[in-house]
Parts: C-alpha cells; sequence; structure tokens
C-alpha cells in the first residue's frame, strides 16, 4: 500500500490526466449510446472518432492551460470548482465553433451530443475531484492522523536530502504538500514527486489554498537578510514556522536529519546579523584562576562553559543560589569530569569578610562580576537591598580583587545605568564609578561591559512570553511604544570575554546591537511562530509602564563620547573625570543610609551621586 501511495504521488499529474483523458472520452462517446436507434452510427462513421479526438483535445489543452493540474485537489477550495467549470465551458465553446466550421458542408453533429457530451465531461472530472477530496478527508479524520500539512520553503540540495529521506522514514508530525522556491525556472516542477508551487511570495496564497500547518526553512546556507525576509514573509501566516539545520554539519556529526529540525527561534529575526567577535579568550583565561561570581545566573553560567573551553588552571564559581550553582557544576562536570579543575563556592558578595577569605585562599588571576539583583520593579520597592547587593557586593569584590592582586576586573553592567530612571539602573551605575575610581589607583585592570537586553536570560521577557503563550495568554506588554536593545546569550558573554582581554583599565565596553526592537513586534512574532495568529488566538494587553521604566534605554551618555577598538561592533565610552576621595567618601555616606533602610533617604542619596539618575515617586501595588 505504501508503495502503491508513493508511486501515486509520484506521478500524480500524469495520473491525473490519464484520468481525464479516459473519462471525457467516455463522455463523449455516452450521447451516441443514447441516441443509437433514433438515429444511425452509420451516418456519423466520419465524424465519430474526428470529432471525439478533438473533443479531448480541446478539454485537455484548455485545462492544462487554466492549470487544472497544478492544483492539489485534496486541498482545492470553491474557487477551484469555478476554474474548472469555466475551463470545461471554454473547451466546449471551443469544440463547437471548430466543428462547427470544419464539418459545416458534411452532416453536422446532432446538438444532444454537443449538450450530453459537456455535461458528462464537466460532471464527471469535476465530480471525480470532488469525489476524492470527501474520501481523502474522511480517511484523515477516521485514521486520526496527526502529521502536520507541511510547506517546504527551498528545492535545492537541503530540500532534497530531506525528501529522501522522508521517502525511507516517515516523518511522524510533517507530511509534505509542496514547495516553493525563489528560482524561477524551478517553480511548477517537481522534487521528489513533491510540486514547486511557487516562490517565498507566494507562501501566504498557498498556505490558505492548501490548508498547510507547519512552514520548514530548509536552506540552511540563506544569508541573514533573506532569511528575515522570509520569516517575515512566514509571521504573515498562522503556521508553525520551523528551520532545517546544516546539512554538512548533520553529516559531519553523524546525526539524523528528521530530528535536528528546530523550531524558529526569535534570535532569528532579531533584526540583524548575529554578531561574532575575535577569540582572543584563550590569551586572556588559559592556565589561570578565574572567578565568576553571580556564576549561576544565565550571564553567569554561559561566562563558565566557555571559560571551561578555555583551559583554565582553576575555575571558581561563586553564587548565593545553591540550585543554581549545582546545575552548572553538574554540567561541567558531565562535560569535562576531571579534566576541569571546578570549585563551586556558596557565598553573598554582600559580605565583605567572606569574600575576603576566598581571595586570599584562591587568588584569582581574573574575575568576572555578574552577582547583581536586576529586576527593575522590586528594586524600586526594596531600593536598599539593591544598593546593599549591587553596590556593595560589587565594592567588596573589586577591592578583595585589588588587594589580593588580581590581574583583571571585568563587571557585567546594564545599559539601564545609562542616564536611570529606576534603582537598579541607579546601582549599576554606581558600580561603574567604582570601576572607574579604583581604576586610577589600582594594578588590576578594572573595566565594564555595558549591553542591553539578553534574549532567554532568567527574569527576561523572552520565557515570560513563552510562558504566558503556553498557558494560553494574555501575554501582557506594558506599552505599544516601548523599545529595547537585545542580543543574544553567546554574544553577551563573548562581549564580556573580549572586553576582558581588551581592557586598559577604567574603559566601559559598549556592543553596537543595531537598531532596538519594539517589544509589542517581539511578543506579535513569538506567538506567530508557536503556530497561533495574536489577538485572535492569544490577546496582548497592554499594562502600562512599570516604576522606574522607560521607553527606550541608551547605551551611551552624551558626555562618555566613542572610541572605536580593532572590533568594528565594540566600542569604548571614555572613562569620565570622577575625584576618587570625594567619591569613597559619598559611598560611605551611601552605606550608613543602607543598612539603616530608610529608603526615601536613600533615593535621594543616589540622586546626589549618580548625576544623571531622575527618579519618580510611584504607588506600588504589594
Amino acid at each position: 500500500m505504501s508503495a502503491i501511495t508513493d508511486f501515486a504521488q509520484r506521478f500524480r499529474k500524469q495520473i491525473l490526466i490519464a484520468f481525464d483523458i479516459v473519462a471525457i472520452t467516455i463522455a463523449y462517446i455516452l450521447p451516441w449510446v443514447f441516441i443509437n436507434g433514433r438515429t444511425s452510427f452509420t451516418e456519423y462513421n466520419s465524424l465519430l472518432f474526428a470529432s471525439c479526438f478533438f473533443f479531448v483535445c480541446c478539454y485537455e489543452i484548455v485545462y492544462w492551460l487554466m492549470g487544472m493540474y497544478d492544483s492539489l485537489w485534496r486541498y482545492a477550495e470553491i474557487v477551484e470548482f469555478f476554474r474548472l467549470c469555466l475551463a470545461s465551458a471554454l473547451a466546449v465553446g471551443i469544440f463547437v465553433a471548430v466543428t462547427l466550421a470544419l464539418w459545416a458542408s458534411e452532416r453536422r453533429i446532432p446538438i444532444s451530443v454537443y449538450f450530453l457530451s459537456a455535461t458528462f465531461a464537466s460532471a464527471l472530472t469535476l465530480y471525480a475531484r470532488l469525489t476524492y477530496r470527501m474520501f481523502r478527508n474522511t480517511k484523515i479524520a477516521q485514521g486520526g492522523v496527526t502529521r502536520r500539512r507541511t510547506l517546504v520553503i527551498g528545492a535545492g540540495d537541503a530540500a532534497s536530502t530531506l525528501l529522501h529521506e522522508l521517502s525511507k522514514n516517515k516523518s511522524p508530525d510533517m507530511n509534505i504538500i509542496c514547495c516553493v522556491d525563489d528560482a524561477p525556472e524551478k517553480v511548477g516542477r517537481n522534487i521528489m514527486g513533491i510540486e514547486i508551487m511557487g516562490t517565498t511570495d507566494d507562501i501566504p496564497e498557498l498556505v490558505e489554498r492548501c490548508e498547510i500547518e507547519t512552514l520548514l526553512l530548509a536552506i540552511p546556507t540563506v544569508d541573514e537578510e533573506n532569511k528575515r525576509r522570509i520569516l517575515g514573509i512566514c509571521n504573515k501566516t498562522k503556521c508553525n514556522v520551523r528551520i532545517l539545520p546544516d546539512i554538512v554539519k548533520l553529516i559531519a556529526d553523524g546525526k539524523d536529519i528528521l530530528s535536528r529540525i528546530r523550531d524558529v527561534r526569535v534570535e532569528d529575526v532579531l533584526g540583524r546579523p548575529e554578531i561574532e567577535l575575535k577569540d582572543s579568550t584563550n590569551e586572556l583565561i588559559t592556565g589561570k584562576t578565574v572567578m565568576v561570581t553571580g556564576g549561576g545566573g544565565s550571564i553567569g553560567s554561559e561566562l563558565c562553559r566557555q571559560i571551561a573551553m578555555c583551559s583554565p588552571k582553576k575555575l571558581i564559581i561563586l553564587d548565593i543560589y545553591e540550585n543554581s550553582a549545582y546545575s552548572i557544576q553538574q554540567e561541567l562536570l558531565r562535560r569535562y569530569g576531571k579534566r576541569l579543575n571546578l570549585h563551586v563556592l556558596i557565598a553573598s558578595v554582600r559580605d565583605s569578610k567572606k569574600i575576603d577569605a576566598l581571595f586570599r585562599a584562591n587568588r584569582p588571576d581574573v574575575v568576572f562580576h555578574a552577582a547583581a539583583h536586576k529586576h527593575v520593579p522590586l528594586m524600586e520597592i526594596s531600593p536598599e537591598e539593591a544598593v546593599k547587593n549591587n553596590v556593595f557586593g560589587t565594592y567588596n569584590v573589586a577591592c578583595a580583587a585589588d588587594r589580593y592582586g588580581a590581574e583583571r576586573f571585568v563587571l557585567i553592567s546594564t545599559d539601564k545605568a545609562v542616564n536611570p530612571t529606576n534603582v537598579m539602573g541607579a546601582t549599576k551605575r554606581v558600580c561603574e564609578m567604582i570601576v572607574q575610581a579604583l581604576a586610577q589607583k589600582s594594578k588590576t585592570k578594572f573595566v565594564a561591559v555595558r549591553f542591553g537586553n539578553v534574549l532567554g536570560s532568567n527574569g527576561s521577557v523572552l520565557p515570560l512570553f513563552k510562558e504566558q503563550i503556553a498557558a494560553g495568554g494574555p501575554v501582557t506588554v506594558t506599552d505599544p511604544e516601548i523599545v529595547r536593545f537585545f542580543m543574544t546569550i553567546p554574544e553577551a558573554v563573548q562581549l564580556v570575554l573580549e572586553a576582558g582581554q581588551m581592557g586598559k583599565g577604567g574603559e566601559i565596553f559598549v556592543l553596537d546591537m543595531g537598531k532596538p526592537v519594539k517589544i509589542l513586534d517581539l511578543a506579535e512574532n513569538l506567538i506567530k511562530l508557536s503556530g497561533l495568529i495574536p489577538y485572535k488566538d492569544i490577546e496582548i494587553k497592554f499594562t502600562g509602564l512599570r516604576p522606574g521604566e522607560k521607553l527606550y534605554e541608551e547605551l551611551l551618555m552624551d558626555e562618555e563620547g566613542v572610541r572605536k577598538t580593532g572590533n568594528r561592533k565594540i566600542f569604548i565610552g571614555s572613562p569620565l573625570g570622577l575625584s576618587k576621595d570625594t567619591f569613597f567618601e559619598q559611598l560611605a555616606e551611601l552605606k550608613k543610609i543602607a543598612y539603616s533602610n530608610h529608603s526615601e533617604n536613600l533615593v535621594q542619596a543616589l540622586l546626589d551621586l549618580v548625576p544623571t539618575f531622575t527618579h519618580k515617586e510611584h504607588e506600588y501595588d504589594l
């Protein structure tokens, strides 16, 4: 049965043409049978066979020209039946006109033959297709087939390899219906029995006509610009969108093709190519003792992964949250075993004595400081905790790095530190000021790395949207006009590592992240990529800006200026003039206020310490 099905699918067009020839021939002969007895066949011998052949030719030529053999009739809509009726009428009109002209001098064909032949031919071809569709739909409903109807984008080597694999091993969740390709010479042809029905511009129309549920992008070598263009077209539909990975890499890795087809990630529609940074981490990491604070978090754990690949002398993961620290510890142990000298320490960066003891015992060469409170609304409610953890946690670790002779100290900062409007951003700006102040007097090279939102990090908008979509909505967006800079976790970590290598002391490194992305567009795209329709299947609810939140973020303050680096995607914000003596006096006063837990006085102290900080009073829904 499977062989018959495969044969029928491969030669679908030829089988349909053969069926129509037989059906139309029978349709032409039937009227002659009906009139037998009232007239003699012998009287029309000279016309019967010639006119039958011409009748069939008229139908087949018109059907071909009007695309009757290009449609997938199992998914035909009313427009297809209308086209067939129109084609039948046109074929009969041509037949009548030509036969009247050719055989005008001979005995003419009876009018009943014209009428009945046209009726039978149209009915047979039309109802055969309708019956097939009804049978197909009934069979699918009864059989409980769950495979999603799939349109393959691309008809090159990758698609050919995929279809060849599917011919041997049926996919449990994909039923390939048709292909599209932007090469005009391929349109209308077949690849492994699957018809190439148009170009990428035809995707929305084909999705409707063929009831497509899944779109599979099978062009692994497509450049980023065209990938975003194609995915933009896909987003106009309600289909789930998936991507076929690089076939060459799969073959090299010995992996199964079907199992490696992945869903589209939001990174695929970021609006810019993924940034590639120089691989200068070996010199920074190899053979060194490296400490990562906040090593269990999204950025911290990725730092640990990339550092582990560079053969450090010792990797020290420091975190207050034991579950996240345990998770990255087990991951690295599974991957590297005893080849990695790994130490996981549970401690708070707020505990200056504990931090001092850890530095004294381990003497790290390089410190990456990623430990911080980062949730803007929560830090607005508890500003003293933001100051204690972010500001004085940074101060404790930075001073220990200076005291015990670390070569480099790299602070993970944020674009919210630029002209901050919230407590979290203000505390991160103070952290940058600590780094710049210590850089003026220390042999340790202190630098900061500033970037925007990280896709997929803990507590970021992407996991939240995914959870809301999985729950059936609504997806919550604070404001329809809010925009943010975005980068992937690997991009962020590469920037941190390269900055650690490039820094001379006191710099703030900034990544050129292209144009900011509207959060509303991100939400709509994620809903579409989940195979759903925004505002119909999933509601998008606007909740209003949260306390301390801005419509847009900035990466540099006006007074910082910009200097280029060896990497055209990385810039340096010039260090601001800062009196370290006055600054540390203000910092001591800030500490007293923070530990007295007077929130109102603390916010005012931050306003005094950070000239670019602006803050509004908010009422909080606790």
